[in-house]
């Protein structure tokens, strides 16, 4: 039965009524679902994120806005199988889809863990320690981001659906900006069936996603300096966007990641019988074919050395013939259709395009006798090596993206030949060298890392566990320069940053304090009614300051202190040697003796609030201490933050050890979590 897909506007779902298109199955050609954008108004769609999408979702905090994000990613896991069986119309396997459909759901749950552990419990976020402006003290600065006041809209590929979507929409939620996306139509039937669990969870609030499926209309004219537009596709349709009037004119941030010829490099000692000439084979087969090819960080240029060439092109050309061509949702199949017939016809054509300046090695892109599938109506297509010999005097392999199982095998005459090689390519998303030594990883490595977003170096030491060339993870930024697009997605917080704005505020320490609820040096210090330790969570406030009375160090307590802990360094054992060093006056105090006198100054004994200590933070020591010289310690509440159970929370202290003429001689930040008084009811 054809699907009628609908967008999701204004917090309605909207099905269309004339200028239906057509969506065939990549397998057999039939249809498989119709859709169509005319009679949306875009314009309104774009207010509605900004009037009621924006304001809704700030007025949450970050860990609000993840704990949503961790549900609706719970509520996808649950629901996922569904999810697979239209995804195969697209020419997905199973295998296909576990990058697809789990990756994007697995990029969720990563995005809502980093939101709960890397950032507070508030609507901004303070990026960097304070700086001093003026010599007294008086006047300093900082940065914080907030969330801007626009609507991000994502323009996704086909390739990945699901994928593609969420890992945009996961840190765009997370800084606060409501999302319009717009799925590539060829395979937006998928991606419409993931909006409508994320809608049927009710977790976000009204208008914080929107949904477009068709095309976008004159949507970008209504996009402003607030707004940011993100585009995974062709470099045609990408300069079409980057050059909107729109676009320009209104400096709207603009994320483009694009065609990217990346390329995979094996190393001079990874000759036939070593384990990384086994893990370079795999590793090009698996991303030629790994959903057909169609992917943006996939391998298109494969690099060894020359008198390794043959040996590489017949084991390429062996393992690409045990590859099953035919219907995804058959268990024996390893390689599905493309997308499209169109999708078919482009890898055709380039395909013949970079055979004018190479030959083709294995395959027929012209021929193929898929398994359970129509070779005539289905978008089907035979893995395709080229090997072209004289790379340098080419252009074409090193330009020309068939987005398709495709690839070319190009020999270089040493290391300086390897990296000229692949810096034609005009940057790229990811690069993987293969080596087992060392000076081959530096040399490749550092010279390719300029044309690249991400390089892997793969070994027998990390193959096992690695996640492969062309697996783009969370934690890591997601983009490439030139060819590439020049932008960035994910990479952990830098992701959640982009749809922030970076703003410097400047004033006195009081003043930045109260507003960045962070406890700044000579902001008040007041001294709370009882010792913090006694306080809760709630009870404590940013600021409150602990003086401690003095404790002298003598020369007992650091020879007690190096025989308990077995720590004899000279410096606290051998005056002589300790002199000698430019860095001590004679025998010192161990840093770890200090920091240990320094609690017990601190430390209330009993049982209260205060459940733990669970690290300390940029520790420094800065004075070295001698026997005979006092130590004292002044605690002071830095910053408060709810952790993710409602009993306790996280307090960081600023912790400064003076001696006894008032000099710092030791400096951090403590970490403690605090008992609350009572779970905190929901706003």
């Amino acid at each position: 039965m054809t699907r009628l897909l609908e967008s999701y506007a204004r917090d309605a779902w909207v099905a269309p009524t004339d200028g239906l298109v057509d969506i065939p199955s990549a397998i057999d050609g039939r249809i498989v679902a119709r859709t169509s954008t005319r009679g949306l108004d875009f314009g309104a769609m774009v207010r509605h994120a900004r009037d009621v999408g924006g304001p809704a979702l700030r007025a949450m905090t970050f860990h609000e806005r993840a704990d949503r994000l961790r549900a609706i990613a719970k509520h996808l896991g649950e629901n996922k199988e569904p999810l697979y069986v239209l995804s195969a119309e697209t020419g997905a396997t199973k295998r296909d889809n576990f990058f697809d459909i789990d990756g994007g759901i697995g990029t969720l749950f990563a995005y809502a863990s980093r939101g709960r552990r890397e950032l507070p419990s508030e609507r901004f976020f303070v990026e960097g320690a304070p700086e001093g402006l003026s010599k007294g003290g008086s006047f300093v600065g900082t940065h914080i981001l907030t969330p801007l006041n626009g609507v991000a809209v994502h323009i996704n590929a086909f390739n990945f659906p699901c994928w593609g979507m969420l890992e945009k929409l996961a840190p765009a939620i997370l800084a606060g900006v409501p999302v319009l996306t717009k799925p590539a139509t060829a395979t937006a039937y998928v991606a419409e069936a993931v909006v409508r669990l994320i809608v049927e969870t009710g977790l976000l609030p009204e208008g914080a996603l929107q949904f477009v499926c068709g095309a976008p209309g004159d949507l970008l004219d209504h996009l402003g300096g607030q707004d940011v537009l993100s585009f995974t596709g062709s470099a045609a349709t990408s300069q079409a966007l980057r050059d909107h009037p729109a676009v320009s004119r209104n400096a709207v941030r603009f994320i483009a990641e694009r065609d990217s010829l990346n390329a995979a490099v094996l190393g001079p000692d990874a000759v036939a019988g070593t384990p990384e000439f086994d893990l370079f084979v795999k590793e090009v087969v698996r991303e030629m074919t790994v959903k057909a090819g169609q992917k943006c960080t996939a391998i298109r240029r494969v690099f060894v050395p020359r008198p390794l060439a043959d040996a590489v092109g017949d084991a390429l050309a062996t393992q690409l013939a045990a590859v099953t061509v035919g219907d995804p949702r058959r268990e024996e199949v390893r390689m599905g259709p493309l997308a499209s017939l169109s999708q078919r016809d482009s890898v055709r054509a380039a395909v013949a395009e970079i055979a004018g300046e190479a030959e083709i090695r294995f395959g027929d892109p012209e021929a193929v006798s898929p398994v359970g599938g129509d070779a005539a109506a289905g978008a089907f297509m035979a893995p395709v090596l080229l090997t072209c010999a004289a790379p340098r005097a080419a252009r074409a392999p090193h330009v020309v993206e068939a987005f398709g199982p495709v690839a070319t095998l190009m020999p270089y005459d040493g290391l300086e030949d390897a990296v000229a090689l692949v810096a034609m390519g005009e940057g790229s998303l990811v690069a993987s060298v293969f080596t087992y030594d060392a000076q081959v990883a530096e040399a490749l490595v550092f010279g390719i890392a300029a044309y690249h977003g991400r390089v892997l170096v793969i070994d027998r030491d990390c193959a096992k566990e690695s996640t492969g060339h062309g697996s783009p993870l969370p934690g890591l930024v997601h983009g490439g320069p030139g060819r590439a697009g020049g932008g960035e997605e994910m990479g952990g917080l830098r992701g959640v940053f982009h749809y922030m704005q970076r703003t410097a505020l400047q004033g006195s320490p009081a003043r930045l304090a109260a507003l960045t609820k962070s406890w700044i040096k000579g902001a008040p210090a007041p001294a709370p009614t009882q010792h913090p330790f006694r306080l809760t969570y709630d009870e404590i406030r940013v600021g409150d300051t602990v003086e401690t009375p003095a404790r002298t160090i003598s020369l007992a307590d650091i020879e007690h202190f190096a025989e308990f802990t077995g720590d004899t360094f000279y410096a606290h054992m051998d005056e002589e040697a300790a002199k000698a060093n430019p860095f001590f006056p004679g025998r010192v105090a161990h840093g770890y003796l200090i920091l240990s006198f320094a609690a017990g100054l601190f430390v209330d004994p009993a049982p209260g609030p205060l459940l733990a200590n669970y690290g300390l933070d940029t520790l420094r020591f800065l004075k070295p201490v001698s026997p005979g010289d006092t130590i004292r310690v002044r605690l002071t509440v830095k910053q408060k933050q709810s952790a993710r159970k409602p009993e306790y929370g996280e307090v960081r202290w600023d912790a400064e050890v003076f001696n006894q003429d008032g000099d710092t001689v030791a400096r951090y930040d403590l970490l403690t979590m605090s008992a609350r008084a009572a779970a905190p009811t929901a706003a």
